[in-house]
């Protein structure tokens, strides 16, 4: 196969959670950009929305929101990229004394669970035509997990990279990739936002709450964090034919703020 065409995603169906922004949003973008026809699932469609016939408005956290991507996606027949992006916490401050149960199990549902029943709705088609791929994004909590307001969401992410592996040992024989992705800090609208109610709330010049943000990581060799784009690029290599004997394998990209030898 040519090198342009394993780089096309022509006549592929694909799904992403969490597309109605971030870095949902950029990689439905980029696999729309090349070539797939891209479904998108979040609670609610965005204003103007483009596509509104490929966007499914659920809870991926519920079983019946599950139900309902996975009713709306199976009319089509079988998938040949699903991509999980939909995460995150809501834990208030305090540490792990006071995350009651309905809160850990909330980051549970939200970040390993969902997909989890996503995968079993969805992934018997893709194994029953031989063919696949599904990419989990986990992330550096998983292994730098921090305890003030995230503990119960890294949880969930380091379980959901255990999960992901056991998977991918699993459907690789019957021709399903499974890999992860590991996200450090991105730079989304929220991430923006919030640099701005830092530096407000404390008197700082926005670079000064920037700054102060990379600190509480350990610092950022790269001096930045990723881009939703540069996220969108590994998912759409992983993806795509270029990444064929890529199976099991989680990437982080985070501009070195996991120390590694």
């Amino acid at each position: 196969m040519s090198g342009s065409g394993r780089d096309r995603l022509d006549g592929r169906r694909a799904l992403v959670t969490g597309g109605s922004k971030g870095s949902g949003k950029a990689v439905v973008q980029r696999l729309r950009e090349m070539g797939a026809d891209v479904y998108t699932t979040a609670r609610t469609m965005p204003e103007g929305y483009k596509h509104p016939d490929r966007f499914i408005e659920a809870d991926t956290s519920t079983i019946d929101g599950v139900d309902a991507v996975a009713a709306r996606v199976s009319e089509g027949g079988a998938l040949d990229i699903l991509v999980h992006v939909v995460g995150g916490s809501s834990t208030p401050p305090g540490g792990f004394a006071v995350i009651t149960d309905e809160q850990w199990l909330a980051e549970l549902n939200l970040n390993l669970l969902g997909a989890v029943r996503l995968d079993r709705a969805l992934l018997p088609a893709m194994i029953e035509a031989g063919s696949g791929s599904v990419l989990h994004f986990t992330s550096i909590q998983r292994e730098m997990p921090l305890y003030d307001a995230t503990l119960a969401y890294a949880a969930a992410k380091g379980a959901l990279r255990t999960y992901s592996k056991g998977l991918a040992n699993e459907l690789a024989p019957r021709g399903v990739r499974v890999n992860a992705i590991s996200p450090g800090g991105i730079e989304t609208e929220a991430y923006e936002a919030f640099v701005d109610r830092l530096a407000e709330g404390n008197g700082l010049a926005r670079e000064e709450a920037r700054r102060s943000i990379f600190d509480s990581l350990g610092g950022v060799p790269l001096g930045r964090f990723a881009t939703t784009d540069e996220i969108a690029d590994l998912v759409g290599f992983l993806v795509s034919d270029r990444a064929a004997a890529i199976v099991g394998a989680e990437y982080v990209i985070d501009g070195g703020t996991v120390p590694t030898v």
